[in-house]
């Protein structure tokens, strides 16, 4: 007995709500059991109806809930309207524009503000504010207006976009052919040994944890990813340092530098909220809740972006100032340290 629905082609056009490319190592298993796995808030009821109405596709032909997902498969859930997240609502929020002309735009992202619409995010966005300040912005290959590339909701700093089509296709073709220039600084746990080095390691998503990635040693395995670093200042328990990217992988920096086992400060999602160094005084715990508190967020910030312009062929670089929030949190790390420094020479 066949798994595969009998149906017509549909004439409408279907939209593609999710698509999962099954890794080579994953164990047989039944399609509506491995989608409740992989789609946020899904239950197996849902999964099943819409395999029983034919949205759900493996290697392009619908499949019904029992189908047993294989290494290699390609699984999309197809749908006759479009994703809730492709459609922007322009709305009026002020954008801190540090360059602009005919092709393009610098943006100074402060933390916590989403750049595009996705699950849970679908309003207040950084999409939602182009939209509104800005008509007719070329589309990337996800479909999002203007954008070259993103950075995390709590990561600050500077951000490309594109203003025309031809500005998307080059400033794009950089990224992907690593040519752009991208520094960011990040403070992170422990006393990194050495003072500089290059992290090489395939990112992709977590096996248990979706929401986190991680780096995986099988090169078959998720995305080729490199990161450049150097330390700026030692401050005891922490260590202020600068990144390079050589590739742009989701959560790269966090999940490469948590990798050699220095999670960056207060990064919630990858531990880093914990004290994973230091002292147990009471007084060392209340200058970390302080610290925290002052820098609510991941310690990381995109300071540096260089690119050639797509009009004039010029290299163009952009910096701007760490932001007064972990700023202020660094300056009381420099305090605490020299304190330290104070006391063990008396």
């Amino acid at each position: 007995m066949s798994n595969n629905i009998d149906f017509q082609e549909p004439e409408e056009e279907l939209f593609e709500h999710y698509r999962f490319d099954v890794p080579k190592g994953q164990a047989f298993l039944r399609i509506d059991k491995y989608l409740m796995l992989m789609v946020p808030n899904a239950t197996r009821n849902k999964i099943q109806n819409a395999a029983t109405k034919g949205d759900i596709y493996v290697n392009d032909v619908p499949v019904k809930s029992n189908y047993k997902v294989k290494p290699l498969d390609i699984i999309r859930i197809l749908l006759a309207h479009p994703p809730f997240e492709n459609r922007v609502d322009p709305e009026d929020i002020p954008l801190d524009i540090v360059y602009e002309d005919e092709a393009l735009l610098l943006i100074n992202k402060p933390p916590n503000f989403v750049v595009h619409p996705g699950h849970g995010n679908y309003t207040g966005t950084l999409v939602n504010a182009l939209a509104f300040h800005f008509k007719n912005l070329p589309l990337n290959s996800s479909e999002r207006p203007g954008l070259v590339h993103r950075i995390d909701k709590d990561t600050s700093g500077l951000l490309v976009v594109a203003k025309t089509e031809a500005a998307m296709t080059y400033l794009a073709k950089q990224f992907e052919d690593k040519t752009s220039e991208r520094e960011y600084i990040a403070l992170v746990w422990g006393n990194v040994k050495e003072d500089k080095g290059t992290i090489t390691g395939n990112i992709a998503r977590h096996v248990k944890d979706r929401m986190q990635m991680a780096v995986f040693a099988d090169p078959e395995i998720g995305k080729h990813a490199v990161t450049h670093y150097k330390v700026l200042e030692r401050l005891g328990y922490v260590t202020l340092i600068s990144c390079k990217l050589e590739t742009g992988r989701t959560h790269q920096i966090r999940v490469h530098l948590k990798h050699i086992g220095h999670t960056l400060f207060n990064d919630e999602r990858y531990g880093g909220n914990l004290i994973l160094k230091g002292t147990t005084f009471t007084k060392y715990k209340q200058f970390i809740d302080n610290c925290f508190k002052t820098l609510p967020r991941q310690a990381l910030h995109a300071k540096t972006l260089g690119f050639i312009h797509p009009n004039t062929g010029e290299m163009m670089r952009f910096d701007t100032e760490i932001p007064k929030d972990m700023a202020d949190c660094i300056e009381k790390w420099r305090n605490y340290s020299k304190s330290n420094a104070a006391e063990e020479e008396e």
